[in-house]
C-alpha cells in the first residue's frame, strides 16, 4: 500500500538504525516526495514506540504505543491516510490562500481525530 503514490524510504534508508525525534531507534521511516514523512521509533524516552509523521510546512504529530504490532498497524494506516491528506492539500490550490487554510486545516484536524 502507498508505493504507488511515490513513498520511499527516507534518505534511502540511511535514518534506519539512527535516534530519531523521540529518541528511539527508527526502524522504519518513509517520504512522499510531495511533502511528507512518517517515522517508527522503538524505546522512544515515552513509550516503547512511537509514530511520527508530519506534512511539511503544516503539521507534525507523534502518537505511542506499548506494542509493536499496533505501532507498526498505525504506521501503515497513518501512511494512507497521509497519502489522502496530501490529495486534499493539492486539490485545494494555493491560489486562494484563505480557502486553501480553512481546507487544510480541516483536513489535518479530521487526521489528527481519526489518529489520535
Amino acid at each position: 500500500m502507498g508505493e504507488a503514490t511515490g513513498w520511499r524510504s527516507f534518505a534511502g534508508g540511511a535514518s534506519s538504525g539512527e535516534i530519531g525525534s523521540e529518541d528511539g531507534c527508527i526502524v522504519a521511516d518513509a517520504e512522499e516526495p510531495r511533502g511528507t514523512r512518517i517515522t517508527l521509533e522503538r524505546a522512544t524516552r515515552t513509550a516503547p514506540f512511537a509514530v511520527t509523521c508530519g506534512v511539511y510546512g503544516w503539521m507534525v504529530h507523534t502518537r505511542f504505543f506499548a506494542d509493536e504490532a499496533k505501532a507498526r498497524w498505525a504506521y501503515t494506516a497513518m501512511r494512507a491516510g497521509l497519502t489522502d491528506l496530501l490529495d486534499q492539500i493539492e486539490a485545494a490550490g494555493d491560489t486562494d490562500k484563505e480557502w486553501q487554510l480553512r481546507v487544510v486545516t480541516a483536513a489535518i484536524g479530521d487526521f489528527v481525530r481519526r489518529f489520535p
